[in-house]
This record gives structure tokens, sequence and C-alpha cells, in this order.
């Protein structure tokens, strides 16, 4: 990528204004469009670029939803509050709208290049009239076999007016004249679970849905000649809003998802040259203006690329790897209860495998030793084995509480659902506080062993949902320290009884502590520096855009502390600044893994790094909703095996990372720079095994070096 002019300058009076800060939802389209760079990495297979095309378009759908929808809505309330960086809600809607609009713009130009290139690999996407004159009869069936029942053409006049139409729906609207030379409109909404990519022949040719339609529709309509036509794709406010002092929680999240699917359109996403008149009954219909119209020259749902990624073959995808299972419960016979006890141990997914956490629940719902499980669920895969662990421990016997988030965005309907099953079968289900999301990734589990009571503890960095596992990257630690276990059991009391611990052990958790905590620690360093001792602070999060804590971080930046941020996502810190911020660097790694773990790691006086270094786990990134309206835990490494695999292994391979990074400059760019000797993390955690987990295997692992 060509170095963009990244100069930048900021007197004195920067400390005490908005120029300091980066707009969050500017940052996070930044964000998306770094992923989206990732589909013109020649580095990365043809069809991984295809892939990350696919999520950028899934990522800027939800951030339509939510984001783009919430300013709208401050509009129409007429909110008037400026952001951090400065801007008014208008100013901040407007250039959100730009930005957006260029985005979905570049997408498009990303997929009709490498449409080319897929045609070069044998994978064609067939357009043309020749190319659907050579597969007709392939058409034909594939319509009546696969689209033609599923279809619901819907007349619009007096007697028909024009339907509901859900979020993200993807509809043809239709022109039509009849045999009187009658003018009249018609719908055509694509079932949600429609294939939008239909393979027709070997070896890999690909027809889009509505090319199939369009090309049958005297089968639709007999009657009538398709005069004009326009594929259109809604995109509706989907954030809830839910009676805080409901009775019935349940109930209250249901109906507000019901209102959900009939939230205020806020992008109306139309596919190439519409005519006049066709447009202007698709808006008066819709009752959408000009501004939230965002036109599209090729595809509309670039996120629907991942069918095709999906069928095409292996060759062109990155080689697959097969997750290590730790050696040390292994060498347990697969006892996590034995090899944690024997040690604290550290899982890092997806280069370890989930099945260390799915088989940690499920040995606890079995083993007749276990008398209770207590366990945090935000996030799960539909078929969760780790629900059906809860269910089957309950079945036991076992005193089984499960807490489950309803807040999740997104997943609540699925929440909602493992909730019931849970309750059904007699699992405690509390669903937390009303106002604060329970974040907080734990699993405790109490075991009869002997005359004593031993508990043992998961905490992680990521949700507990084995499909997830495999592509995200996190930390999964088990212990049975008794400190964490019973910091661990003090959380879960705070979020089933209300009952605000009046002391911990070991563990910082929000909304009580964890700010001060963090505040503390940045201090620490600030005062070292001033000492003459060594300082420094190496973080890694998904997103950093708290007030408090970015200007706490400028400031130990000017006290001369050495800090590293390594920010996936949003960030609102502004890097490199001369005598302000110039001790700060902030990198973003985009790669075949979504980066989401979360490391923090303090000088502590010791030269980094050191086993003399504080290091943190954590669910919570710095935002202020993790730090004030969410309950996170902060967890502190102290086995000396896991403390050095995370600083000296994981944390020092991010660091020296130069394949998938991307270098945050002052003006708010990031530069991805062409390195010759290049070192990618993902490909280290791939080849090496974790220093935690290796058990008897690293006598092997010691004989080789």
């Amino acid at each position: 990528m060509k170095k963009k002019n990244t100069k930048i300058v900021y007197d004195e009076r920067i400390k005490n204004t908005p120029l300091r800060f980066i707009n969050r939802e500017l940052s996070w389209l930044n964000f998306n469009e770094r992923v989206l760079s990732e589909s013109e990495n020649k580095e990365n297979p043809l069809m991984e670029r295809l892939r990350f095309l696919s999520i950028s378009g899934n990522n800027l759908d939800e951030f339509h939803m939510v984001r783009v929808a919430g300013l709208h809505r401050q509009i129409k309330e007429k909110v008037f509050t400026r952001t951090d960086d400065g801007r008014t809600t208008k100013q901040q809607f407007n250039d959100v709208t730009k930005s957006l609009k260029l985005l979905i713009k570049k997408q498009q130009v990303v997929w009709n290049k490498l449409k080319k290139e897929l045609g070069l690999k044998k994978t064609k996407i067939l357009e043309t009239k020749l190319e659907f004159k050579n597969e007709k009869k392939k058409i034909e069936e594939v319509f009546r076999k696969n689209i033609y029942a599923s279809l619901t053409p819907l007349a619009i006049d007096p007697a028909h007016p024009f339907p509901f139409l859900p979020s993200q729906s993807i509809t043809m609207v239709c022109a039509l004249k009849n045999k009187m030379n009658k003018l009249s409109y018609s719908l055509v909404i694509f079932p949600p679970k429609l294939e939008r990519f239909f393979k027709i022949s070997k070896p890999n040719n690909f027809v889009k849905a509505e090319d199939i339609i369009k090309s049958n529709i005297k089968i639709i309509f007999p009657d009538f000649k398709l005069i004009n036509f326009s594929l259109i794709k809604i995109i509706r406010d989907s954030d809830i809003e839910f009676e805080e002092e409901a009775e019935d929680l349940i109930l209250s999240f249901e109906t507000a998802l019901k209102k959900r699917r009939r939230g205020v359109v806020i992008g109306l996403y139309i596919q190439g040259r519409v005519e006049k008149k066709l447009l202007a009954f698709i808006k008066k219909s819709l009752k959408v203006d000009e501004k939230r119209i965002f036109r599209v020259s090729s595809l509309l749902d670039i996120n629907s690329l991942n069918e095709i990624v999906e069928k095409s073959d292996e060759q062109l995808k990155f080689k697959k790897f097969k997750s290590r299972f730790p050696q040390r419960i292994k060498d347990f016979n697969g006892d996590c209860f034995s090899a944690i006890k024997k040690k604290d141990l550290i899982v890092h997914h997806p280069f370890e495998s989930f099945d260390v956490v799915v088989n940690f629940i499920e040995q606890s719902a079995s083993d007749k030793n276990v008398i209770s499980i207590k366990q945090t669920l935000y996030r799960t895969s539909d078929n969760s084995p780790i629900v059906k662990a809860l269910i089957k421990a309950s079945n036991k016997g076992k005193s089984v509480t499960a807490v489950v988030e309803l807040k999740a965005r997104f997943d609540e309907e699925k929440n909602i659902k493992w909730a019931k099953d849970l309750e059904k079968a007699g699992v405690n289900i509390v669903y937390g506080f009303v106002n604060w999301k329970t974040h907080a990734k734990i699993s405790l589990v109490t075991r009869k062993e002997q005359n004593e009571i031993i508990s043992y503890v998961h905490f992680g960095t990521g949700n507990y949902h084995p499909i997830t596992a495999k592509v995200y990257t996190d930390l999964s630690f088990f212990s049975c320290n008794s400190k964490l276990a019973d910091d661990a059991l003090k959380v879960f009391n705070f979020i089933t009884g209300y009952t605000t611990p009046k002391k911990m052990n070991l563990i910082s958790y929000s909304p009580n502590l964890l700010r001060n905590d963090l505040n503390k620690y940045i201090q620490q360093e600030i005062e070292n520096k001033q000492k003459g001792l060594p300082s420094g602070i190496w973080i890694k999060i998904n997103s950093l855009i708290d007030k408090e804590i970015i200007d706490k971080l400028y400031f130990a930046s000017q006290s001369g502390v050495k800090i590293i941020l390594i920010v996936r996502g949003i960030c609102g810190l502004r890097p490199g600044i001369k005598n302000f911020s110039d001790n700060i660097e902030v990198k973003s790694i985009i790669g075949r893994f979504l980066e989401h773990s979360r490391v923090f790691c303090f000088s502590n006086g010791f030269d980094m790094p050191s086993p003399k270094n504080r290091v943190f786990i954590s669910s919570a990134d710095l935002m202020t909703r993790n730090l004030d309206r969410r309950i996170e835990t902060f967890i502190p490494i102290t086995n000396s095996t896991v403390h050095e695999q995370i600083l000296n292994q994981i944390m020092i391979s991010y660091l020296k990372d130069n394949q998938n990074s991307w270098i945050l400059q002052p003006n708010g760019d990031y530069l991805k720079e062409n390195i010759d000797k290049s070192f990618s993390a993902h490909k280290f955690f791939i080849k090496n095994p974790s220093l935690s987990g290796r058990g008897s295997s690293l006598k092997k692992y010691e004989k080789k070096k």
C-alpha cells in the first residue's frame, strides 16, 4: 500500500481539545476497510480473499443496522450532544454515511476484480446472454426444483398494499404490463434461506438467484410482460429497547425482538440503474428519502459470497491444520481435573482445541464427585455441547446455575431458547442485571475429593462457542488456585444475589473495581519511570475508546513510558504526536484469524519481558461500556509457565508480527508496509506448541531444539 501523508502537527492545546480523539464510528469503518483490503492481498488464497470480502459485507450490514441506526435515531429525537472528538450528531451522521458509501463502492470494485480472477481459476459467475443460452436447460431445472415453489409474487394495488419487508431481505420489484398494456407493480420477496448462488455445472459455474428468477420471470408472471425491475435490500434499525422494570424479563425481550423486526428503514440498497417511475414507486412505498439510498453497481449482499467459498475447491483456501490438544491433559488420560490440579493451564484457541473447554464441562457433568457447576453464557452455538452438558449435569442431580445474558446482540433469540431448555431441565437460570450485561466468561466447578471440596475454575477471553473458537484467537485459563476460585464465586454471587464482594483476593472486575485498578497499574508505570526504574505497557484488545483511559495513556507517554497497543478494531487514541503521544505505538492485526484475546502487561519495574512483569487476561475491552456497564473479569497470571507463555510466546509473537500488522498513524490512517523478512504470528502459533500444555512432549521438543 502506498504511504499517505501522515504528518500531523498539534500544539500544546491538543491536551484539552477533542482533536486528541479519533471518531469511534469512523475508526470502525477504517477497521472494516482493513478487512476489505485483505481481499486484495495476493498473499491470501483466492477463496480466502473472497471470504474477507464477504466478512466485510456482513460487518457493514451490522454496522448499518446498529450504529448508523443509532445516529439516525438521535437526529430524529433531536439529541444534540457532541462526540468526544467534537462532532455534532448530524456531522457524525454525514461523515459516517459518506465513508459508508465509499466503502460500499470499493466492495463492488473488489468483487468485479475477484470475479475475473475466479474465472482464471475455473470458477465462473455466469451473467451474459450467451452463457445463459448455453446452460438454459440446467438453469430452468434449478429454477423449478430449487426456487419456484418458495417464491410468492405479491401484486401491489389498492386491494394489496405494499407489504412489510424484513431487515436484510432481498426483493425484486417488478414493473409489469398486461395484455391491455396496463402498468402494474409486483414484488418477489426472496425467502431468507434461499441460496444466493447456485452451482449449476462443472467444474465451478455459479449463477445468482436473481438472474435465474429473472430469466424465468414468464413462469412467475405468465400473463404479463416485464418492463422494468429493480433488486433492493432493506436495512432496518435493529437495536432493541425493553422495559427495565419488566416483571418477566424474557417476555420483555421477546416483545422487543418483535419490534426490532419492524424497525424503521434506515437504509435502502438498490442494485444498478433504476427507471425513474419505478424508483419513485419504491421510495414512496418504503417512505425513504434520497439520503437513505445506497446505490450498488453489481451485488447487493456482499456477505452472500461466502456461499461460493463454502462450495468451492479446498486448494484455493488456506491449508487446513489440526488444532492441538494439550499433551499435559493427555498425560492424565484425558482427566481435566487431575491435569489442572497438577498445574495451571492456558489453552490458546484456535491453535489449541476448544474441545478442552467442552471436555472440562462434560467431565464435570458426568463425574460423580462433582457437586455444583456455575456457568456464564453470553454467546454459544446452535447445537451447543456446553448447554447439553449443563442439562445432563442437572439431570444427574448436580446443582447447576447458568447466567444467561439476554442482551447479547443478535443472539437474543438463541439465548432465550437456551434459557427455556435449561430451565426445563431444572437448571437455576439467572439473567443478571437489567442495566449491565454479563460479559465475563467463567465456569466454576466444585468437586468433593476425599474429605474436602476443591474448586476448579475456567476464565476465558472469548465465548463458550465451539464454532467461533475455530476462527477467533482466544485464551482459556484453567486453575484450581483457591484464591482465584473464591474470587470467581464472589463474582457469581454478585450476579445471582446482588451481593457486592467486600474484598477480592486476586481478580478485578467491572463495573466496581476494574477502572480504578487499570488507572492504578498505569500510574505505577508512570511512577516507576520517574524513579528511574524500567517501565512499559503492552496491551492487546479489540477496542480502545474510553476517554479516561486514553487520557491516562497519553499522560503515561508524556512521562516517558513506552506503550505498545495491539488494537484490532476501534481505536480512539492518536499515537506518535510529538511531545504528546510519541511513546505510544498502535498496531492492528488482521489475518487468517479474528484477533479476540485480551491481554494486559505492565513492566512493574522490570525490563519487558520478565517473570516479574504483571500479566493479566480479561473478557473486557477498553470501552466505557466494558468498564462501567458490564460485568467483566480481569485475571492476574501468577503461574510462572502460563505467565511465560502469554508474555514471552504469545505477546512477543504479536509484537514481532509484520505480515498481518497495520500501523496507526497520528492522522487516523493505517499503513501496512511491505517487509522482505516477514513474520506471521498466526503461522508461528500453528507450528509451535504452547508452553503450559506441553506436558511430556516437552522432552521431545527440547531434544529437537
